[in-house]
């Protein structure tokens, strides 16, 4: 799913308008519409704090909509930081592999 695809479904499981969204965060009706369509140019894609605040407003994951906007969260950002081989090694694995362990780690709603 898309950054904006999931925001617009949030707004809409919250019975919001782009209208409500838009005068909670202040900004306009067509900044929202952008948003939700994808027609953001680079300069204009959300910051994280905006994303923050939208989280908040729409009461959903912030890391979830950082990630689905292509920002990695600050609590996993200095993870990287402290273990950065770790990382790359992670990153390196097949599907497989990285879904056994993902079942010893017991993460909730990973595909099986």
């Amino acid at each position: 799913m898309q950054f904006g695809d999931r925001v617009r479904v949030l707004r809409t499981q919250r019975a919001m308008t782009q209208q409500d969204l838009a005068d909670r965060m202040g900004v306009s009706v067509s900044y929202i519409s952008k948003v939700e369509n994808g027609k953001l140019h680079f300069g204009d894609y959300p910051s994280e704090k905006f994303i923050h605040k939208l989280a908040s407003e729409l009461k959903a994951n912030e890391d979830e909509l950082l990630l689905l906007a292509d920002k990695v969260p600050a609590s996993i950002r200095k993870r990287i930081r402290q273990r950065p081989e770790l990382f790359r090694r992670l990153a390196k694995l097949d599907n497989a592999t990285l879904d056994s362990l993902a079942a010893s780690l017991e993460i909730p709603n990973w595909p099986k």
